[in-house]
């Protein structure tokens, strides 16, 4: 865990500290497995969905893992905390899982916001590749240092 980057962003007003039970943190996990689920039945039809609905399982993973660590987002950017702060949380053996977040959280900004944004269907087929990585390290963080947990997550 990068303890600096989480001090800035608790400095900058980013972060704050919250306690939180493991109910919480269950409960956003199930949601993004749930999330997943979905996506799973679709992925073939509708890239667009698809690509949402994987980067909703990845911001609810990274939402827990803050809720897990004592930590929720504050700001106006949260979605950019999130990704920040599970990448700072994470570690860099996930960096890449938590770059393509970042990406996805771009371009999810875009398809949300902007008219004529396209997602592909390889580009929803590896948003939904790894977001089922990045729940499934985010569940076994939880399970290491909590393991009454008793979700499986299973796609």
């Amino acid at each position: 865990m990068s303890e600096g980057v989480i001090k800035d962003l608790e400095k900058s007003g980013r972060l704050r500290k919250q306690p939180a039970g493991v109910t919480q943190v269950e409960e956003l996990l199930r949601e993004a497995a749930r999330d997943l689920a979905e996506a799973k039945k679709i992925k073939d039809i509708a890239e667009r969905a698809t690509y949402l609905l994987a980067y909703n399982a990845m911001l609810k993973a990274g939402r827990a893992l803050l809720l897990f660590h004592g930590l929720r987002p504050t700001d106006g950017g949260q979605h950019k905390t999130v990704v920040d702060a599970t990448t700072a949380l994470i570690g860099a053996s996930y960096r890449h899982l938590t770059d393509h977040f970042e990406t996805m959280r771009r371009k999810r900004h875009e398809v949300t916001y902007e008219a004529g944004a396209l997602i592909s269907l390889s580009e929803a087929a590896a948003a939904f590749d790894d977001a089922i990585l990045l729940v499934k390290e985010v569940l076994k963080e939880v399970k290491k240092r909590n393991p009454q947990i008793e979700l499986k997550f299973e796609l």
